[in-house]
C-alpha cells in the first residue's frame, strides 16, 4: 500500500485503476476478508488499485496493520487509500495525504477527504489546480460520501456539492466521473451533467438502495477504469462467491483447515449439548455461557471453511444439496439402520430410522428451492426431539417419528 507524500503524484506508463469500495467498515473478519482477497487479486488486472474508503472498522494503528499487512501480501499492483467515515486516528500515518491527485499517461483521479460529510478547502484547491494544467483533459473526482443523488439521502450536503462545483466549475467539462463509495452496494447516477458511480462493493454485506436497488439485485464488484480510444471509461467486474483460492489450492493447508473446520463444529455441538443438559437442571446462567461459546465456535468454523468453500452461483446452489440428501435417505441411513438392527443396537437404529425419514423431506424441500425465485414462504417446523421436518398450515399435534409434542415444535417462517 501506497502512503502518499506529495500532493501531486505522477504515475507514467499507468492506464488504468481498479477501484475496491468499503473492504473493512464491517469488521476484519476472514468471512468478510474472503471478499476483499478476491477484489484486489480481481484489481491487480490494472495498473493500480484505489480503495474508495473504509479500509478499517475503526482507525487505530491495530486494524489499518492489519488491512495493510493482508493488502500487500495479496495485492498485484501499487494499492492507493481515500479516507472513508470509518478511517480515523491514525490513517495519515499509514497512508499520508487525505486530499492528493494521481497524474496518469490519459487521465487523473483527484483524491477528496469528505470523511465528516466536508470538503476540505486543501482538497478543493488541489482539484482546481489540478483541472487547470493544460495536459489534463480527463478527470476522476474520487471521495467516500456520496453527493446528492436520486437514489439515497444519505450524502453530503446540497451547500457542499456547491463547494465541490464551484472548485471545477471553470473546467466541468475535464470532469468524466464522480466516484464514491460509503453504500454497499452499487449506483450509477448523473449529477450535474456528469456521471456518479457509487461503489461499496469490496467486503462490506450488500445492502438495500432503494426500491429499485435491492441487495439481491447486486454482487461484490469492482469497477474498472481504463482508456479505449483516447476515451475515459470504466466497466464492473462481480466477484464470484469462489472468488479468492489461494490456501484452498495448497494441499497441507486445505487438509489442516478441514481438520480444523471439523474440531470447531465438533466443539460447537458440544456445547449447545451441554446448554441443554444444563437448562433442564436449571442452571440457566450456565446453558447460556455455553450457548454464547457454541457461537463462538460456530463463527471459528465459519471462517476457516470460508477460506475453503467454493460455491456455484447463489440461485443455482440450492438444488446441488438434493444429491446428498437423497443419498442418505436412500441408501446410507437405511444401511446403516439394517445393520444396528441385524447387530442389536436399537438406539442407534432409532437414530438412523428417524434421520432418513427426516432427509427425505430435507430433500424434497430442497428440490423446491432450487428456483429460488419461485420458492413461496413456507412455514416450517422441526421436531427437536428426532430432527424430523414438516411443512404446511396443518401439522400433527404429535411428531410421527417420535410422538414429541406440537408445542415444542421449532418453527421457521420468513
Amino acid at each position: 500500500m501506497i502512503k502518499v507524500t506529495d500532493r501531486i503524484v505522477r504515475l507514467p506508463g499507468v492506464h488504468s485503476m481498479g477501484v475496491i469500495g468499503d473492504p473493512g467498515c464491517e469488521g476484519l473478519g476472514t468471512y468478510n476478508m474472503k471478499v476483499y482477497a478476491g477484489a484486489l487479486e480481481e484489481s491487480s488486472r490494472d495498473d493500480i488499485t484505489l480503495i474508495a474508503g473504509d479500509l478499517v472498522p475503526i482507525g487505530t494503528e491495530h486494524y489499518y496493520q492489519v488491512i495493510q499487512d493482508m493488502t500487500e501480501i495479496l495485492a498485484g499492483n501499487d494499492v492507493y487509500c481515500l479516507r472513508g467515515n470509518h478511517d480515523t486516528g491514525a490513517y495519515t500515518e499509514y497512508f499520508g495525504e487525505k486530499n492528493y491527485a494521481l497524474l496518469m499517461d490519459h487521465f487523473a483521479v483527484v483524491v477528496l477527504d469528505n470523511a465528516v460529510r466536508r470538503f476540505e478547502e486543501e482538497g478543493l484547491g488541489l482539484l482546481s489546480e489540478v483541472l487547470s494544467m493544460d495536459e489534463v483533459r480527463q478527470v476522476v473526482i474520487g471521495f467516500h460520501i456520496p453527493v446528492p443523488n436520486h437514489f439515497i439521502p444519505n450524502s453530503v450536503s446540497g451547500e457542499e456539492f456547491s463547494r465541490l462545483k464551484e472548485a471545477y466549475g471553470s473546467w466541468k467539462e475535464k470532469v468524466k466521473y464522480l466516484l464514491c463509495g460509503h453504500v454497499h452496494s452499487r449506483f450509477e447516477d448523473q449529477i450535474d451533467g456528469i456521471p456518479l458511480i457509487c461503489t461499496g462493493g469490496g467486503g462490506a454485506m450488500i445492502e438495500d438502495v432503494s426500491e429499485d436497488i435491492k441487495a439481491c439485485d447486486v454482487e461484490h464488484h469492482v469497477v474498472h477504469f481504463y482508456e479505449e480510444d483516447g476515451v475515459l471509461k470504466y466497466r464492473f467486474s462481480n466477484l464470484s462467491e469462489d472468488c479468492y483460492r489461494r490456501e484452498s489450492e495448497d494441499g497441507v493447508l486445505r487438509q489442516k483447515l478441514e481438520e480444523t473446520v471439523q474440531g470447531e463444529l465438533m466443539a460447537h455441538f458440544k456445547y449447545l449439548m451441554f446448554a441443554d443438559r444444563a437448562k433442564r437442571r436449571g442452571f440457566d446462567h450456565i446453558a447460556s455461557l455455553f450457548k454464547a461459546l457454541a457461537s463462538s465456535e460456530y463463527h471459528h468454523a465459519r471462517n476457516f471453511y470460508s477460506v475453503l468453500e467454493r460455491p456455484g452461483a447463489f440461485t443455482e446452489a440450492a438444488g446441488t444439496y438434493v444429491s446428498g440428501e437423497t443419498f442418505e435417505y436412500e441408501y446410507l441411513y437405511k444401511m446403516m439402520a439394517e445393520y444396528a438392527k441385524d447387530h442389536e443396537s436399537p438406539l442407534a437404529g432409532q437414530a438412523y430410522g428417524g434421520a432418513a425419514a427426516a432427509e427425505k423431506v430435507h430433500a424434497s424441500l430442497l428440490k423446491q428451492a432450487s428456483d429460488v425465485e419461485a420458492f413461496g414462504g413456507k412455514t416450517i417446523y422441526v421436531c427437536p426431539i428426532c430432527g424430523y421436518v414438516m411443512e404446511g398450515e396443518s401439522v400433527p399435534e404429535r411428531c410421527p417419528v417420535c410422538g414429541g409434542p406440537k408445542r415444542q415444535y421449532e418453527v421457521y417462517e420468513a
